[in-house]
C-alpha cells in the first residue's frame, strides 16, 4: 500500500499539523505502508509536475493549517493543478483523509472544504481530523490527543486496504456530468510533458504577454477600451462601474500597478466613488500587482481575495479591509 502526504502549510517548527503528521506517519510506518510527504512550499516553482506523483498512490492525505483565512496559498494553488492536470481516472478510485488543524478559526471549514474539492476532483473523501491548537506545548503533551490521531491513521489504512465505499454524492454527479467535458483527455506521457511546460515560468510568462497582446488588439478592433491611451482613466471607469457602496463603509485603496509611474488611489465614502492615479498619498490598504493580474480582476476572472491567496497580489495594511474589496466592487464577466 502507498500514501502520499501533500501538506500545504508553511513549514514552521510550530505548526501543529507537522505533529499530527509525525504521529500518521509513524502509525503507517508500523502498518509497513509506504509513505511519502511532499512540503508544496517546497515545490511551490513545480505544482504542476508534482500533480504526476499522485498516480501511484493507493490514498493520499491532504494537510493544511489554517493561520488566518482559509485553507492557503499552496493548496488552493495544487488543487487547481489537479484540477487542470491531474490524472482524474486515477483519482476516481483513490481515498483523500483531509487534515486541517487552526491556530485561528475556521479548521472544519478548511477540512469541507478540501472534501468538497476531492470530491469535484471525482475522488473519495474518508473521515478526516481537524481541530483548533492554541498551546502547541500542551497539544503535544496530551495522550488522548495522541491517540485519537493514531485510530485516525488506522482507519485511513483499514479503508483503503477493504476499499470501502460510500454513497453518491452531488459534487461527484455533477463532475461526471458537467464538468467532465472540460477536462483534456492525454496520454500519461503528454501530461507529463504539460506538466513540466507549465512548470517552466519563462514560457508561461511569455504565453501570458502574448495573450495580453492579442486581448489589447481584439478590443481595438470591436471598439472596446483602449488601454494603450494612456494612465488617466485606465480601470477607473471599470472600478466604477462595479462598485456597490454601502452608507456606513468609508475606506481608501492604493494600488501600486507594475510599470505604472503613479498609483491609482480609490477613494470609497458612502455611496460615493472616485478614482484618480497621483504620486503620492496612502490607503487604508495598499495592493501591489501587475496590470494584467488588475485587468482579469476587473472582467470578473478573478476576485482580489482569491488573487492575494496565490500569490498574484501582496498588501499591506488593514487586512479586514481585503475583504472588503469584493464586496464594494463586484466584477461580472
Amino acid at each position: 500500500m502507498k500514501v502520499g502526504i501533500y501538506y500545504g502549510g508553511r513549514g514552521v517548527i510550530e505548526d501543529p499539523t507537522l505533529y499530527v503528521l509525525e504521529i500518521i506517519e509513524q502509525v503507517l510506518d508500523e502498518l509497513n505502508v509506504s509513505v511519502n510527504r511532499y512540503n508544496l512550499y517546497e515545490h511551490r516553482a513545480g505544482l504542476s509536475r508534482l500533480t504526476q506523483t499522485i498516480r501511484d498512490r493507493d490514498g493520499v492525505i491532504f494537510a493544511t493549517t489554517v493561520e488566518w483565512l482559509g485553507i492557503g496559498g499552496y493548496m488552493t494553488q495544487f488543487l487547481d493543478e489537479l484540477w487542470l492536470y491531474g490524472d482524474r481516472e486515477k483519482m476516481a478510485s483513490m481515498y483523500m483523509q483531509p487534515v486541517v488543524l487552526s491556530t485561528t478559526y475556521g479548521e472544519r471549514e478548511g477540512m469541507l472544504n478540501l472534501e468538497h474539492a476531492w470530491e469535484s476532483l471525482g475522488g473519495i473523501p474518508t473521515n478526516g481530523l481537524c481541530g483548533y491548537v492554541g498551546d502547541i506545548d500542551s497539544f503535544r503533551e496530551n495522550a488522548k490527543y495522541r491517540e485519537y490521531i493514531e485510530k485516525k491513521a488506522e482507519e485511513l489504512y483499514k479503508t483503503i486496504g477493504k476499499r470501502m465505499t460510500g454513497l453518491p454524492t452531488s459534487s461527484q454527479a455533477v463532475t461526471q456530468t458537467v464538468q467532465r467535458a472540460r477536462q483534456m483527455h492525454l496520454t500519461p506521457q503528454e501530461s507529463d510533458q504539460l506538466s513540466e511546460w507549465v512548470a517552466d515560468e519563462s514560457k508561461v510568462a511569455k504565453q501570458k504577454e502574448d495573450v495580453q497582446e492579442l486581448s489589447e488588439i481584439y478590443k481595438r478592433l470591436i471598439g472596446g477600451v483602449d488601454r494603450a491611451s494612456g494612465p488617466s482613466e485606465e480601470f477607473v471607469e471599470d472600478f466604477k462601474r462595479a462598485f456597490t457602496g454601502t452608507p456606513e463603509v468609508s475606506r481608501t485603496f492604493l494600488f501600486h500597478i507594475a510599470g505604472k509611474e503613479q498609483p491609482l488611489l480609490i477613494s470609497v465614502n458612502g455611496r460615493q466613488m472616485s478614482g484618480r492615479y497621483q504620486s503620492v498619498g496612502a490607503g487604508d490598504l495598499e495592493c501591489s500587482l501587475s496590470s494584467s493580474i488588475l485587468e482579469t480582476i476587473t472582467e470578473g476572472r478573478m476576485t482580489f481575495q482569491r488573487a492575494f491567496s496565490v500569490g498574484d497580489m501582496s498588501a499591506k495594511g488593514d487586512f479586514g479591509t481585503l475583504r472588503l474589496l469584493d464586496e464594494l466592487f463586484v466584477f461580472s464577466v
